[in-house]
């Protein structure tokens, strides 16, 4: 979980998706005297370091200079890393021909962010001296390989058994996925108070969580009981397909199914009433990148005087001889991963927390260029380059408000921070209407400060109220404290602050019903 990530350091995320991608070229340089090229495509790998990795080749097209290569690649999708990607060209002109006696038809290095953002990449091809190599060109597609169906399901219960001394039952439904260890629970519903013939809320279970997509596979349903103990009565427990139960469906029958308590003794007939079920589609993140969903990046740094002075060494402002301090590393972090997603590469970056030119009045909320007809800057070095011209320009002052510049963004915002947050409360506020907004909130501590108001807005452990008592309609806030990863580097850094971004950008189009601004299709 995201918690265990802030907790216990860095550690390698879990693949988003897998992505197969398919080429073709077009206008590739001719190498034969007496017929065509003969090109294959070798497709490399870096995820870091300066060593490239193989991935595979396509197959060898005999005689073409516009070929489409039917091989296509399957590789894991990681949102939050630079996945770095180079394909190279080579006229193959016997089946023993290795690449080193191969003709080079040329290159193209790129990112598999790049690909997936806009769904079919086409660029020219270059060769290793990077001049054109002739008119060529290369076209990557990208398609979702996952099986992106759900189960949703309104279920009630009728004549459940009475386990509550005072009262009745207070019950509630596991779902569990059959494994070759056992069983996996899969979804819990809520409790119903007092009731023994409950309808529960409408839910969806990934039908990948449900039965692992395969609708012969067994499914169990447990009814417990709630205690606030934590030893919940098991009231029944039953074990079907999802095949079986869209039949009862189908025929608009009611499932009846005899209930065995733990000890094997028929407590009574109990029937569950499935009262609509269906498998529908619930677009994923890949699905709406693909479909055109642009994520804007907004950059807030903390410029209050608690950072200590920028000519000091000591200040977490000061810009050593190597050019980078923590702030500096943040922004190229996470800005390095987010620029492509965003196809203008055009970003707003604001101040808080200082006293500004021309009147040196205190801001919470500048843009840092000092345009505010035009806060954006232009890619990731317009941001650094932004910063480093500001820091001289300001004074550091103070308090740390967040609240200004939560209200003003929208989409994907960095906040940058040294020190505890002075309104709280209104940061709450805030941060609570913006969870019903396509929005998400990357906070990155650095320094050594105290850092549990942080960890409280990041919502893992319970859902965030405002200071009224309004929740959060989702959990958009994670928070990174910058000392964990300073001996890790910034990948590292940027994979822990991005790993669940996917799920909150797809899961705020779901909970509207919203669907990627044009259908994903493979190209």
């Amino acid at each position: 979980t995201k918690t265990e990530i802030v907790r216990n350091g860095p550690r390698a995320s879990d693949c988003v998706t897998k992505v197969a991608l398919s080429i073709s070229c077009e206008n590739l340089l001719d190498m034969d005297a007496f017929s065509k090229s003969d090109p294959l495509c070798v497709l490399l790998m870096n995820s870091s370091g300066p060593h490239w990795c193989e991935i595979g080749r396509t197959e060898k097209i005999q005689n073409c200079l516009n070929p489409q290569f039917s091989k296509t690649f399957v590789i894991d999708y990681y949102f939050e890393m630079v996945q770095k990607l180079r394909f190279e060209v080579y006229d193959i002109d016997s089946d023993n021909c290795s690449l080193q006696d191969a003709d080079f038809l040329g290159e193209l290095e790129c990112t598999l962010g790049q690909i997936v953002s806009i769904k079919k990449l086409t660029r020219p091809l270059v060769m290793k001296n990077k001049t054109p190599a002739g008119k060529g060109t290369i076209s990557i597609c990208a398609e979702e390989r996952t099986d992106n169906r759900v189960v949703e399901f309104e279920v009630a219960a009728r004549k459940l058994d009475k386990k509550d001394f005072f009262g009745k039952s207070d019950p509630f439904l596991e779902f569990y996925k059959q494994m070759e260890t056992g069983w996996k629970l899969a979804h819990r519903t809520e409790v119903v108070k007092n009731n023994l013939n409950p309808v529960w809320r409408p839910f969806r279970i990934p039908l990948q969580s449900l039965c692992g997509g395969d609708v012969e596979k067994s499914v169990k349903v447990d009814c417990y009981d709630y205690n606030n103990s934590g030893s919940h009565d098991l009231i029944g427990s039953f074990q079907t397909t999802f095949k079986m139960e869209r039949q009862y469906w189908d025929l608009k029958s009611v499932y009846i199914c005899n209930i065995f308590h733990t000890h094997r003794v028929t407590v009574k007939s109990f029937s569950v009433t499935h009262i609509y079920d269906q498998i529908v589609k619930e677009y994923t993140f890949l699905d709406y990148i693909m479909g055109g969903c642009q994520i804007n990046f907004t950059i807030a740094i903390d410029f209050t005087g608690s950072n200590g002075d920028p000519r000091i060494p000591t200040s977490l402002h000061y810009i050593n001889p190597q050019g980078f301090n923590e702030y500096l590393s943040a922004i190229w972090a996470v800005g390095n991963v987010i620029q492509d997603y965003d196809s203008d590469k055009m970003f707003p970056a604001f101040g808080f927390g200082a006293q500004i030119p021309p009147t040196m009045q205190v801001s919470h909320e500048f843009p840092i260029n000092f345009n505010p007809e035009n806060p954006f800057c232009e890619g990731i070095e317009g941001v650094v380059q932004a910063y480093q011209q500001c820091l001289p320009q300001v004074k550091l002052y103070g308090p740390t408000n967040f609240s200004p510049i939560i209200n003003h963004n929208y989409f994907v915002l960095l906040i940058i921070t040294d020190g505890v947050i002075t309104d709280m409360d209104e940061t709450r506020s805030a941060i609570v209407n913006a969870s019903r907004l396509p929005m998400s909130i990357i906070i990155v501590g650095v320094g050594g400060a105290d850092f549990s108001a942080m960890e409280f807005l990041d919502g893992d452990d319970g859902i965030l109220r405002s200071a009224a008592g309004e929740a959060a309609m989702r959990d958009i806030v994670q928070f990174v404290p910058f000392r964990q990863f300073q001996n890790a580097g910034t990948a590292a850094l940027a994979q822990s602050v991005l790993a669940e971004l996917p799920d909150q950008v797809a899961s705020f189009f779901n909970l509207f019903d919203l669907k990627p601004p044009s259908e994903p299709s493979a190209s």
